[in-house]
């Protein structure tokens, strides 16, 4: 159950990140853009750790026959500015935008929620699928891709999960129709409107995932004006999430104020942005995710003596390759291979029959008619 156990693990270290947010030195990631993808460098540090993570966003990669996201990184000592980590970090950053998604949902969206919608479905699906059946217990997500065999990989691989009930929906209208939850993941780099306004019913909370650069959205404009925006981090999602529809002076909360109780996160009119309408999601900080990024870390790593000439093997669960840590290099380091099989046996669906602490801390009145929207970046 590595997915499984990864996201639950990254989704309580990415709270107690969050709930620190005003440690972390921020800036909005630098973007390369072409006509089809972007390149984007994100840095970001406490006053301990640097890390900055290197990562694309090539849908037309499809085609090709190779991956469309693709991402590494590295972790540094502020105090020496020693490098203390390299690491391949694709599969980490489906582990933790899935983690985020799941975080938010549990957040924000109505108690005990049951029905889920997937709007594109892409690799990043089956990582949201995952996520929202452990964390949040549900049941049965309905699923849609303008391209049909996306969607029948898609239900394959989940078959490994007998507690999901996964339906084919004909449309986007289709598959969100009763959802307590949608969640859009979709990778066409162009102004969309896969969800519109007669399509959103009360209650329910939007994750806008896929709105990740400039010039790309998910969600109708007036979609964002139904209800409660909340971003991870706004001077980033004005540029890239969906809210770049709206003027700059537009209400927007962020998440980590609602962990903090600081603000309330669903009201009575309430509606969450980028990674989606509940569920902001951000690449930025990937080093300090799935687990905590000081469990990747040799002892010596947040002190300021020099590391020892000898490393042992790296615990590192999100690499397939090899340690090419050499005598007197105290540098970790990971080829870039092909990732592994992931392959899981049944697990349990989690339902929650009473309030737990963490869960809907962001939901203020079981009766809320508004929806919430969480927009990615």
């Amino acid at each position: 159950m590595f997915p499984a156990k990864v996201v639950t693990a990254a989704s309580r270290t990415l709270r107690a990140d969050y709930l620190r947010w005003p440690d972390f030195d921020k800036s909005p990631r630098l973007a390369c853009h072409s006509s089809v993808g972007v390149i984007e460098p994100m840095p970001v540090a406490d006053d301990k750790l640097f890390a900055f993570k290197y990562v694309n966003g090539h849908p037309i990669n499809a085609e090709r026959g190779i991956h469309t996201v693709m991402a590494f990184g590295a972790l540094a000592a502020v105090d020496t500015g020693y490098p203390l980590f390299l690491s391949e970090l694709t599969l980490t950053t489906a582990l933790r935008t899935a983690a985020t998604s799941a975080l938010v949902a549990r957040t924000l969206a109505r108690p005990e929620p049951r029905k889920m919608a997937l709007i594109g479905n892409g690799a990043q699906s089956e990582f949201q699928a995952i996520a929202f059946l452990e964390l949040l217990g549900i049941d049965e997500i309905r699923v849609f891709d303008v391209d049909a065999s996306a969607t029948s990989k898609l239900v394959r691989n989940l078959a490994a999960w007998p507690a999901l009930k996964i339906v084919r929906a004909a449309s986007t209208a289709d598959a969100v129709r009763g959802a307590d939850i949608v969640t859009t993941v979709t990778a066409d780099k162009a102004y969309a409107t896969i969800i519109t306004p007669d399509m959103v019913e009360p209650g329910m909370h939007i994750n806008a995932v896929g709105g990740d650069c400039p010039g790309k959205t998910e969600l109708h404009a007036d979609v964002l004006r139904m209800g409660r925006v909340i971003v991870e981090y706004e001077p980033q999602t004005r540029i890239e999430g969906d809210i770049q529809q709206l003027p700059a002076d537009s209400p927007v909360v962020e998440l980590w104020r609602v962990l903090r109780g600081e603000v309330a996160g669903r009201t009575a009119f309430t509606r969450t942005h980028k990674p989606p309408a509940t569920t902001p999601f951000s690449v930025r900080y990937p080093m300090r995710t799935p687990p905590n990024g000081k469990h990747w870390l040799p002892a010596h790593a947040t002190k300021s003596q020099p590391p020892p000439q000898r490393l042992k093997k790296p615990a590192c669960a999100f690499t397939s390759s090899t340690t090419t840590a050499r005598r007197r290099h105290p540098i970790r380091c990971f080829r870039i291979t092909g990732f592994p099989r992931i392959r899981a046996a049944t697990s349990r669906s989690i339902r929650w029959s009473r309030p737990i602490a963490g869960v809907n801390a962001g939901w203020t009145s079981s009766t809320c008619s508004r929806p919430t929207i969480a927009c990615r970046t």
